[in-house]
């Protein structure tokens, strides 16, 4: 964005703030002015692997990817400004919630990052569930932990410090150790006091006091902090990690890190009881705060927390976008191997377009696109599948319907339990990758929900954009 004079002078002399939100595939780095207007962005793509059965991102692949989002944002304001960026006024980091970021003494990681995107600790979820009488998914943080605990993993005696992605790079940038009350919120449990609740903390500590582990679990655990509250400055060793050019002065104070699932209430301005926000992307999570608690456990529910520590109540599935992608992907081939010069942005808009057009059934098909397991349908592991009879009308349109459908349905079936539990929403704004072009995503997602949604103009840079704010 080209600035007037006053508005370039003000990021010349620091006014400007940095949000940096590591997505599950892209890190995006967005610059805001003292309007809270994003002026400038840049990105990194990557993707996670399936190494043996985890499903994982390389730390160093991460802040490489961080350096690279803020190397584009800032040449793309420099080119746009002429302005070199030297100085902020402050820094916010977001990244993927939950999952497992084992560490020792010395700072090293002791095993692969285990992202939210694996089911692998469904015994470890059912015993907490039951011990703490609190709904514990599977892609928190303890329930990673007590599994590898049950599996007898050698490196658990090792652990000194358990944290999340945004977490890690936070610590990285800062040396700081700290958490966002909404990504502490699924790590362990929090109490009403807005800290671990130290019941759970005891039950823990009791449920494995025999085998002899050398730390104690709140040890291992981030400190919290509020939203407003200081969370550490940019070092001089994160400075040269953020900037390769060595521009970026040392000094610039840093919100706390907070989950993709924090950033988005906030970028969408649903923080107050009866508002609620869907992100869809790789995953597709929604979030509803909460006027009352609910009557009882629900598997389906996360129970986490707004970045201010108000409860919030979360569905959240592990697959939407990745089936349509391949699908994009497969047409992408097609198109090269005939000759055919049609961009993948140009295919995802006639798959959303087709979709709205298309016989309201599917014409019969069905997908699953499930790559990875899905905890609330009870699928340990991932197996994409389009199905449909013999009779069924197979078309263009039909087949985009019917993966759209796909990359809803959890979504659906987890917002049941809220339905019968009669939360109210007055309001739900989308935003992510699915709400990028057209209406499509913002209709289907309507659909699922029950529930009128809105769209906001910057849905699809919203986590970056949220941890500026």
């Amino acid at each position: 964005m080209k600035l007037d004079a006053g508005a370039r002078e003000a990021i010349k002399r620091g006014e400007a703030v940095l949000g940096i939100e590591l997505g599950s595939t892209r890190i995006k780095a967005v610059l805001l002015d003292g309007e809270h207007r994003p002026v400038a962005a840049g990105d990194y793509r990557w993707e996670n692997k399936l190494d043996g059965d985890i499903w994982t991102y390389s730390l160093q692949e991460a802040m490489e990817g961080v350096a690279a989002a803020y190397r584009a944002m800032a040449s793309a304001f420099h080119q746009e400004n002429g302005i070199e960026i030297r100085n902020l006024a402050g820094i916010g980091i977001s990244a993927m919630m939950h999952g497992y970021l084992p560490f020792d003494g010395e700072g090293r990681l002791l095993a692969p990052f285990r992202t939210w995107r694996n089911t692998i600790t469904g015994r470890a979820s059912e015993e907490l569930s039951r011990l703490f009488r609190f709904a514990v998914p599977q892609r928190w943080s303890v329930a990673h932990l007590y599994q590898a605990i049950l599996n007898g993993e050698l490196h658990v005696k090792d652990l000194r410090f358990l944290t999340t992605l945004a977490g890690y790079v936070h610590w990285q940038l800062t040396g700081t150790k700290a958490l966002g009350v909404g990504d502490a919120s699924g790590m362990f449990p929090l109490g009403a006091d807005g800290g671990y609740d130290q019941g759970m903390l005891a039950q823990f500590r009791e449920l494995i006091g025999q085998r002899g582990y050398p730390w104690d679990v709140a040890d291992l655990l981030p400190e919290i902090r509020r939203a407003g509250e200081p969370a550490g400055f940019l070092t001089e060793r994160g400075a040269r990690a953020l900037d390769a050019n060595g521009l970026l002065r040392p000094g610039i104070p840093f919100c706390p890190p907070e989950g993709d699932a924090g950033t988005g209430m906030v970028a969408t301005n649903a923080v107050a009881p009866r508002t609620g926000n869907v992100s869809a992307g790789t995953s597709i999570f929604a979030m509803i705060v909460l006027e009352k608690p609910l009557s009882r456990l629900h598997p389906e529910i996360d129970i986490v927390a707004t970045p201010e520590g108000s409860p919030v109540a979360m569905v959240h599935c592990n697959n939407c976008t990745t089936d349509l992608n391949a699908w994009v992907a497969l047409f992408e081939d097609f198109c090269a191997r005939t000759d055919l010069e049609i961009s993948r942005e140009a295919l995802y808009a006639a798959f959303f377009d087709a979709a709205e057009t298309a016989e309201a059934d599917a014409g019969g098909l069905t997908g699953y696109g499930y790559f990875s397991g899905e905890h609330i349908t009870g699928f340990e592991e991932g197996r994409p599948l389009l199905v449909y009879p013999p009779q069924a009308r197979l078309s263009f349109p039909n087949l985009a319907r019917s993966i759209l459908f796909s990359s809803l349905a959890t979504l659906s079936i987890g917002m049941e339990v809220l339905r019968e539990e009669q939360v109210k929403i007055d309001r739900i704004l989308g935003h992510g990758g699915l709400y990028k072009g057209g209406t499509a995503g913002q209709r289907f997602t309507a659909a699922a929900l029950s529930t009128p949604v809105s769209v906001m103009e910057t849905a699809g840079e919203g986590g970056a954009w949220g941890a500026g704010l």
